[in-house]
Formats: structure tokens, sequence, C-alpha cells
């Protein structure tokens, strides 16, 4: 059997077959592929075996688990207790390592927020295929060169960002109802979580290392500092970090926005917003309020109009929600996304829908059904691997969700509106938001 860097050449150099198709203005394209293993299973290794990269092993289990990657050593064992057709896959504590291995075909990305844009970057330019839990990047700048890199592959490699509730029906039936103009043009959605920052304190001093972790590679590109055990373990720990995370915003704004993404075929906003409390150095806002507003986009009526995206997180009071004339308490939804249009709104979450006014839309029949059914989400991606299909929340779709919606933190942070030069990735009336949109690397690391 040849080896896997000349299985490769192959396929780039034969071009068996290119699948593509246009999904709301963003094109997903992937070539036929061979894999190394038998019964057409890839390869796969797995970057952060612990919380949701179990719940994602669990999603590519039909897989063949070649290898597996954590700075955690305890890790190992509670994987295998789950998955134990993997307990002879090569063990790697450095990720980088492992990404250089030639017998890979795929990889899964499930670590802490701050690595996933390196490592996906890497993943690709090693031609692998990518599925990456969200956010895809921890700047407004990673977010930009992961989709670069995509790019540069596309029709060669099939990725996907772990926003799950992508391939939900609920979602497809909210994007025909907007597309199809049941509310008329939209002019304005809001976008709430009850999700908050819980107060955070400096973490002092040093403790010892314990001989289960690698630190050093945990903190991998983030600015050196002393183990604390305060740090670890949980996303709900090191994401109140800017340092290692983007706090409610750059965490369930990739599901929630997700959906006005979608529906309005959204791109680059012109202005951005954001008020909140007083910046912390440290941690990620409790509360915040921030705006996008976007031109136009041409080709449906529908959506031919200018248009405001609000984000609203920090608790279910009402102060925490859109200031909307509704007959709907809308501190009883945890999340929420309301469309607002010419012909009325559009309320949803992951899993129901409303239209009001309700007296209006009693006889409303809705759109036909132009999405079809996901096969999964981890499955689109294992699928579009092997040359059968496409994937929906692949690299350019989702780094430029990602990319928009962190900055929302670089407005917040810089105390400004920002006016955006996307071209340029910079805030032409802001330089002091330089500092937010791309961030340094500590030695060695490199995107």
């Amino acid at each position: 059997m040849q080896d896997h860097v000349n299985r490769r050449d192959f396929v780039k150099q034969t071009s068996l077959t290119l699948a593509s198709l246009s999904t709301v203005g963003y094109f997903t394209d992937v070539q036929a592929q061979e894999t190394k293993s038998p019964n057409e299973k890839l390869n796969i290794g797995v970057v952060g075996i612990w919380g949701r990269g179990l719940a994602d092993a669990d999603g590519v289990k039909s897989e063949n688990f070649y290898a597996l990657c954590d700075t955690d050593e305890r890790n190992y064992a509670n994987f295998i207790g789950k998955f134990p057709q993997a307990e002879k896959a090569k063990r790697e504590s450095d990720w980088r390592r492992l990404l250089d291995d030639k017998n890979l075909d795929a990889v899964v990305i499930a670590t802490a927020d701050h690595v996933h844009a390196l490592a996906a970057v890497k993943a690709m330019q090693q031609g692998l295929h990518v599925y990456c839990e969200k956010p895809l990047a921890h700047s407004v700048h990673e977010a930009r060169r992961v989709r670069e890199v995509y790019a540069e592959n596309r029709g060669k490699l099939a990725t996907q960002m772990g926003t799950q509730i992508h391939a939900t029906d609920n979602y497809r039936r909210v994007v025909e109802l907007v597309q199809g103009g049941a509310i008329g043009p939209v002019t304005e959605t809001h976008v709430w979580c009850s999700r908050t920052i819980n107060p955070l304190e400096p973490l002092e001093g040093t403790s010892e290392i314990p001989d289960y972790l690698k630190w050093d590679l945990w903190l991998g590109p983030a600015p050196d500092r002393p183990y604390h055990p305060g740090y670890l373990p949980g996303n709900l720990n090191w994401n109140r970090r800017w340092d290692f995370g983007n706090g409610v915003l750059g965490d369930m704004g990739s599901h929630l926005i997700d959906l006005p993404w979608w529906a309005l075929e959204l791109r680059q906003p012109k202005r951005i917003s954001a008020e909140g409390p007083t910046p912390d150095p440290l941690k990620n806002p409790e509360w915040m309020h921030a705006t996008w507003t976007h031109a136009p986009r041409p080709g449906n009526d529908n959506l031919n109009v200018p248009v405001a995206i609000h984000w609203w997180h920090g608790g279910q009071e009402p102060q925490y929600r859109p200031k909307v004339d509704i007959p709907e308490d809308l501190t009883k939804w945890f999340n929420g996304i309301l469309f607002i249009g010419e012909k009325g709104m559009l309320l949803a979450d992951y899993g129901k829908r409303k239209l009001f006014p309700e007296e209006q839309f009693k006889d409303f029949a809705p759109p036909a059904q132009t999405l079809p059914p996901s096969l999964g989400h981890h499955r689109e991606w294992l699928e579009a691997a092997k040359g059968r299909g496409s994937t929906l929340c692949n690299f350019e779709y989702s780094g430029s969700l990602v990319e928009h919606n962190l900055l929302g933190n670089v407005a917040f942070r810089a105390g400004e509106e920002l006016r955006w030069d996307p071209k340029a990735l910079k805030a032409t009336n802001c330089p002091k938001a330089d500092q937010f949109i791309r961030r340094e690397y500590r030695k060695g690391w490199t995107i």
C-alpha cells in the first residue's frame, strides 16, 4: 500500500471528481478522496479527548481511532473506557507532532479555545480533513487565517466547525421562513443567551505541576504563567479569561448567531459597537449588548435591506432582553433569536419557533421545505472526507461567522464603535482596536 503522502499527491494530480454546491452564498466543495484504512475507514486523530472531545469522538467512532492527544494523561483511561477500540491508538501530548504523522487522514480538534485555530491551520497544511470545535478561532486574525488556508485547499479537504445545532430541522425551517418572506424584509435581529460570567480573581502564587499534566503544552500560544489548579479543568473556567477564551459571546455566539448568519446570508459588518461593564484586562464581561450593522444582500427581496444584529447576555432578567413590543415573556426563553420583519416577527431557539402576531399567522401555511435533512453534523463531515457530499459549516462559512462574532468583543474592549474594513482587517477609525484583533504568541508558536 502506498504511503499517505503519495496517496494525497495522486488525488491532487488526478482529480477524480469535484462536488460543488452553493448554500446561501457559501460554496462547499470536496473532491473524492482515497483513504488508507480498510473498509473506507479514516485514520482519525483526536486532539483533546475530554469533554467535547469525548462527544465528538462518539460522532466519529465508526472510523479508526489512529492517534490520541491530550496534555492530561488521566484522560486516556477515560477515553479508552468509552471507546475500547482506541486502546492501541498512538498517544501524543504535543498536537504538533501528532499532525506530522503521515498515516493520518483526518483530525478532530477539541482543545481549549486558544489552540483551535493553530491546530486547524497546521492540520490543513498537512493535508488533513478537519473537524474543529467551536469557536474556530480565538481572535479575528486567526479566523481570517483559517479561512485563507481553507481557501488554499478548497476541493481537497473536508472541514466542519462543531456547531451541531446547524444540523437540526428547526434551524432549517427558520431559514426557509425568513428567506421565503413569511415576515417580510428583516431589518433587525436580536440574539440572546442567559449565561453570564461568574466573579473571577487573579490566580496568584506558584503550585507544583502535577505529574499527569503537561502544563507548558496546555498553555500553548498563550502568555506564560506559573501553573495554578484554578485554571483547570472545564470550559466554564478557562473560557472566562481573555488569554484562553472569549466568554459567552465567543462560545455561545457560534451556536446562536449561526441562525441569522445562515438565514440572512450575512457577510462582513460595516459597523460594530458594544456596551457592558468596564472592560477588565483579565476576564470576559458578565453582561454585554453588542450590535453589528450589515448592508443589504442582493438576490432576495427579503434580505436586500440593511439589518442590525444585536447580541445580549448576562442573565434571564428583563435588562438582558431586547425592548420589543411582543406578546411573549422573553425572559422565559433561556436562549433566543428574534427576527423582526416588515410584516411580522419570528422567535426561535434550538428546538422551537413562533410567528407573531399570532392572530395574523393563525392560518399561515409554511413554505415548502427546500433544505434537506442533515445526515448528522459529524456524519456530514465523514461523508465529505470520503468524497460523498459537502459540509455546511465548512471553514469559510464558520470562519466568517466567528470573525464577525469576535468583532463584538473587540468593540467592547476598545470602547468605541468600529468602522470595519474587512480587506485590511482593520477598524479604520480606532487604532487601539488592533491589539484585540490580533494576539501575540509565545515563542515557538505560530499560525
